[in-house]
């Protein structure tokens, strides 16, 4: 699976973060294992996890679209169907997280 350029950039930059509220993008080292966990591959094809919310949701983008949209879903029911749009794209939704990122 490919990954966003959105992400990638971020990478580029700082190697994930988390904010004082608890929502974490994870570290180019940990996207493998987490995706893996979830089964993300299984359950959302096509999507890749990249952070949660340090409460039971997590953050998607799609795979193969470099301006998809950041979805959110809890991490028990990772249907497409259910996930809810959180931003219009990654950049947007970075910049949303405010000042207080933390790592």
């Amino acid at each position: 699976m490919s990954l966003p350029a959105p992400l990638v950039a971020l990478w580029s930059v700082r190697d994930g973060l988390l904010t004082g509220s608890g929502v974490a993008v994870y570290p180019a080292g940990c996207i493998g294992e987490r995706n893996a966990t979830y089964e993300v591959a299984q359950y959302a094809p096509g999507f890749l996890l990249i952070g949660d919310d340090s409460g039971g949701r997590g953050f998607l983008l799609r795979a193969d679209d470099p301006d998809s949209a950041v979805f959110s879903s809890d991490l028990g029911d990772l249907d497409p169907a259910d996930f809810d749009v959180v931003s219009a794209d990654f950049a947007s939704w970075i910049e949303s997280l405010g000042p207080d990122a933390v790592r």
